[in-house]
């Protein structure tokens, strides 16, 4: 499947599940080429790897513009034809009680989470309607179920997730696919950078990045709109969706808050 792109742009490359994406998709097709958008450069050592990095602060739409456009000119040097993928992976999440959160980081959340997903798309979307491609975002099992205590976070999966869905459908017979992903907790920098030392769940009921990275491309290559990675993950999100909301909501939050005595409250 992947030897039929010519072209991939990933956000938040550098680290984690997009860092895993790029390193799994360079080996399994070396001539692709690759436009990332975050902080940092990726450090991947891969002998031939065409990597293009451009530096962004996604939670800045007027930076987002700027290289959304950058990344349209470097296609025309370096892919003028052949199917493009954009992967839109960046994302991060917040831990403890929305009174004591800072809201302007609630805020950037909601801009790197799900703003920049939609504007990015909205600046590539004719090139991939013109070449032909897909469209991959990265959401969470999160989205199955209100998340007290990460608020925010899993309202900003729930809108990613149902935009691409609609989008998916919108787009259907154009030549451009949309596949929402769904992991569930993974063994990166997120739990850290929501603001708990160590993950909600046992690293052995939680997957890997490269099993995530895994999922998506093998739900890509079977025609799939929506993938939750590993079983678990899709025996759980089946078993909530079937919940009155309140109820999951009541159990998600009693799950989360579990996390308060053992790690406290990130500080306001």
């Amino acid at each position: 499947m992947l030897h039929s792109y010519r072209a991939v742009v990933i956000t938040g490359g550098s680290s984690g599940i997009g860092k895993s994406f790029l390193e799994h998709a360079a080996k399994l097709s070396p001539n692709l080429v690759f436009f990332n958008i975050s902080r940092r450069v990726p450090d991947i050592k891969i002998e031939g790897l065409r990597l293009f990095h451009f530096p962004c602060d996604l939670a800045d739409p007027r930076k987002v513009a700027r290289v959304g456009n950058d990344v349209i000119a470097a296609l025309d040097r370096e892919a003028p034809s052949g199917r493009v993928m954009l992967v839109n992976n960046s994302g991060y999440g917040s831990y403890g009680p929305f009174a004591k959160a800072r809201v302007g980081r609630e805020l950037s959340m909601l801009d790197v989470n799900l703003r920049a997903p939609v504007q990015l798309t909205g600046i590539l979307l004719p090139r991939l309607q013109a070449q032909g491609g897909a469209v991959i975002n990265m959401a969470s099992t999160a989205a199955f179920q209100p998340t007290s205590y990460m608020a925010v976070y899993g309202a900003s999966k729930v809108a990613l997730l149902h935009w691409s869905l609609a989008l998916g459908e919108e787009l259907r017979g154009t030549g451009v696919r949309v596949l929402a992903v769904c992991p569930g907790p993974t063994a990166t920098e997120f739990f850290r950078a929501a603001g708990l030392r160590h993950p909600i769940i046992p690293d052995a009921l939680g997957q890997t990045p490269a099993e995530v990275v895994e999922a998506a491309l093998r739900a890509l290559a079977a025609g799939r709109q929506l993938v939750v990675c590993g079983w678990k993950n899709k025996t759980a999100a089946a078993l909530v969706s079937k919940l009155p909301k309140p109820l999951a909501t009541r159990f998600a939050a009693r799950a989360i808050a579990h996390y308060r005595g053992a790690e406290g409250w990130p500080q306001p």
